[in-house]
């Protein structure tokens, strides 16, 4: 953080030319009230869910939550394009310049040829049965080479969660060419350790509703959802851990201690985690491990705006010690860096254009309230 006395100078286009003291700056130097950043980066977004704002009941359990969304996600189409229209509207409005964003069908594709907004394109595959993992392992491959065909260096075939990828469903997704980036939900609710440690719990529940057999092909690991899946993930350099709610000392110490572990960056979605399972991510224990921590939004499914403005003023909420230098960095370089776009994005350095916004409403310059707010300048 810099004292009013930096001069950040940029060219028309929004290219920083440089960082000067102000006796340096020359005389038409524009002085604002607040802080002036790089453009925000939403490390998890699932913008093809925009339609669903809403309309999902709060504080059910992530099992219910994902009910209800197989349930009524399917909408008019013309209904799903305007709605992700307006959600990356309003992402742009609230100074997020970078996206991490999910896609289980190839809908937000049109919206992202737009160019408003960088887009890593994270296709996800699910599908707990061995029975079908070759066929949904199909179905996702051919939305993932719709995205690759625009995107070559922005697209990764990644699997959605512990809970609902079988191992042969793994081996088929590392099949893929190497990727340097893949994701995974995790441990976003303690029902899922339960299903992997014991077998039982809440889980039963929604594979019941579904229609599918565990008995004939399902056995408790007796390690966490982690733990267990993890072996599993190869083939990529990072993976971004996304929710982490329920993560414990003991999975991190797997992580750190498995040779063949890929980096994990570890994503918060603070406001998510309150509307499905009303808790909070435990991160005074990723800040004591050092992990490294990016921040998402998650969906308009799970959460009332798109808004890592929002996300940061709620973790301050929880976590007040935090400083807000330190969250600043989680939305903005290390974000940057988690999807392979520092050099251009999250941080004011010469030759960049990472986006430039004034958040006000700053109290004792380490506190933001529902009050602040964000002001995009370029």
């Amino acid at each position: 953080m810099l004292e009013n006395q930096e001069v950040l100078i940029t060219d028309f286009n929004g290219i920083v030319v440089d960082i000067v003291d102000k006796k340096d700056g020359g005389d038409d130097i524009e002085t604002l009230n607040g802080i002036i950043a790089p453009g925000f980066v939403n490390c998890h977004c699932h913008l093809e869910l925009s339609h669903l704002r809403g309309i999902i009941p709060e504080k059910t359990g992530l099992v219910s939550f994902i009910l209800s969304i197989l349930s009524q996600r399917n909408a008019e189409e013309k209904d799903i394009l305007e709605a992700i229209e307006i959600a990356e509207k309003e992402m742009l409005n609230n100074g997020i310049v970078a996206v991490g964003d999910i896609s289980n069908n190839a809908l937000t594709l049109s919206q992202k040829l737009k160019n408003n907004l960088y887009y890593h394109n994270f296709i996800e595959v699910s599908g707990f049965s061995p029975a079908i993992a070759n066929l949904r392992f199909d179905i996702a491959k051919e939305i993932y080479q719709k995205f690759k065909n625009d995107f070559p260096n922005q697209t990764s075939l990644v699997p959605h969660a512990p809970y609902s990828v079988s191992k042969e469903l793994f081996h088929l997704i590392n099949t893929i060419e190497e990727t340097r980036l893949s994701s995974i939900h995790n441990q976003e609710t303690q029902e899922e350790n339960e299903f992997f440690i014991t077998g039982k719990g809440d889980f039963n529940r929604l594979y019941e509703t579904i229609g599918s057999d565990l008995k004939s092909f399902y056995k408790p690991s007796g390690k966490s959802s982690l733990q267990t899946v993890l072996p599993n993930i190869k083939n990529t350099e990072k993976l971004l851990l996304v929710h982490n709610t329920c993560t414990i000392q003991e999975d991190i110490d797997f992580h750190n201690e498995s040779a063949e572990s890929v980096k994990a960056i570890f994503c918060l979605c603070i406001n998510a985690n309150l509307y499905i399972e009303n808790r909070v991510p435990p991160i005074d224990l990723l800040l004591k491990n050092n992990c490294e921590i990016v921040l998402g939004t998650d969906s308009l499914a799970s959460n009332h705006t798109l808004s890592i403005l929002s996300e940061i003023v709620s973790i301050q909420k929880f976590f007040p010690k935090i400083p807000l230098e330190t969250l600043l960095k989680w939305s903005t370089l290390n974000g940057a860096k988690a999807l392979g776009i520092e050099n251009i994005f999250g941080s004011f350095e010469k030759g960049k254009k990472p986006g430039i916004i004034n958040i006000a409403g700053v109290s004792n310059k380490n506190t933001l309230t529902t009050e602040s707010a964000v002001r995009v300048l370029i």
